[in-house]
């Protein structure tokens, strides 16, 4: 730090302020505001970690959670899963590529809660008149229960960041060496084994910032959430963001709310982390 010049911290200087202000003195004060009883106005005694004793015995905060954690790793598996598969098809040798790439990019740039809308429109309207008109029972009353909300929800993250996750993928999968693919090709390997023994070990990064990346979107997401089935029937389909969100706006306990989130932001520090540091670990490995 004592080598960098003043240019250096001129330049950064926006950077770090914009950070304290909007992330680091928002996060301690909302630290210290789950310790009273602060009711978005004043805090008027401070009592301690009841709030933390309290939303561990709160069933609706528990059910979020346990909600957001099954949507979670459906989620991460299926985006990664197809995000590579479509990542694969675009750097083959098809002169559709580039076209290709722009369509399945395209649902990461449409906002949340339009997508939501989108989606709602298709399970409830859609899917419902082809299930009339086919008699598929199966498609009618998509969101109108728990288990169809949870694949609604697992749908449409998975629709929208999968061609997000798949330029991430491209990026690794064009620096491959193409003299060691060709060697493997001369030597005889089939697609699968140059995939398995080749290819997914040197895109390993990828699946390292891949993790981070869709582990953060699908744990902190709301918006989507609100759109598609705004946590019904009976906030069986209601993430933590939402709950949270609810908590503080709808039942106006600010300090409990701070609570939560202090947890929550707890709980996916320490699997981003983890997840991040067993990635890197294999990357060295291998």
């Amino acid at each position: 730090m004592r080598t960098r010049d003043l240019s250096y911290w001129l330049f950064l200087a926006p950077v770090l302020v914009a950070l304290t202000l909007v992330v680091i003195i928002p996060l301690l004060f909302g630290v210290y505001y789950s310790f009273t009883d602060w009711n978005g106005i004043e805090a008027n005694a401070f009592v301690g970690f009841q709030n933390y004793i309290d939303l561990f015995h709160d069933t609706e905060f528990m059910d979020s959670l346990w909600f957001t954690v099954k949507f979670s790793v459906v989620s991460i598996i299926l985006i990664n899963i197809i995000g590579l598969s479509l990542a694969l098809i675009v750097v083959s040798k098809i002169k559709s590529n580039h076209f290709l790439r722009t369509i399945f990019f395209m649902p990461n740039l449409i906002g949340g809660l339009i997508l939501g809308f989108i989606w709602q429109f298709i399970f409830t309207k859609v899917f419902n008149g082809i299930g009339e008109l086919m008699g598929i029972e199966s498609l009618m009353g998509w969101l109108s229960t728990t288990e169809t909300g949870f694949w609604g929800m697992v749908i449409l993250m998975s629709w929208q960041m999968s061609g997000y996750i798949m330029i991430i993928y491209i990026s690794y999968l064009e620096g491959l060496p193409g003299e060691l693919l060709e060697a493997a090709e001369i030597d005889g390997t089939n697609t699968l084994q140059k995939f398995r023994y080749i290819i997914f070990p040197l895109v390993a990064p990828a699946f390292t910032v891949s993790l981070f990346l869709t582990l953060s979107n699908t744990f902190k997401l709301y918006d989507q959430n609100l759109s598609l089935t705004a946590g019904g029937p009976y906030n069986s389909t209601q993430m933590v963001a939402m709950e949270i969100f609810k908590t503080a706006f709808s039942e106006n306990e600010m300090a409990y709310a701070s609570a939560k989130a202090v947890v929550f932001f707890i709980i996916v520090a320490v699997i981003s982390l983890t997840q991040t540091y067993i990635n890197k670990k294999r990357e060295v490995e291998m």
